[in-house]
């Protein structure tokens, strides 16, 4: 995963979860989670409600990063753990959970592109 707008971006190597499951689960109960790596949380259709997240059973804050269907940033934040709930600002599809040193690096408005490596 690449943001287009910030060749100061570490490139990411997401995990990409589309299942029930996948994202039922998200990063609860890791350790941690690298600089480097990210989850690519995915739904159905855009929306704020079905891209919220919560931070229950969380060890670590963490950079969200909340894409519109196009891969733009509609939202960024600074996830606290064990905070009941966090929603975009504007409806998402996919929503990137990442170490929260990478928050700097995402801005509303940024393009991310995806490739299979």
């Amino acid at each position: 995963l690449i943001n287009l707008n910030n060749q100061n971006a570490p490139a990411l190597k997401v995990v990409y979860c589309a299942s029930f499951l996948c994202r039922l689960k998200g990063l609860m109960f890791t350790p941690s989670i690298s600089p480097e790596s990210g989850l690519l949380l995915v739904e159905q259709a855009e929306s704020r409600i079905n891209s919220a997240i919560h931070m229950f059973f969380m060890r670590y804050d963490i950079t969200v990063v909340w894409l519109d269907k196009d891969l733009r940033v509609v939202d960024v934040k600074i996830a606290r753990k064990w905070q009941p709930y966090y929603a975009p600002a504007a409806p998402a599809r996919f929503t990137l959970e990442t170490n929260k040193i990478n928050f700097p690096f995402y801005k509303i408005g940024d393009h991310l592109q995806v490739s299979d490596a």
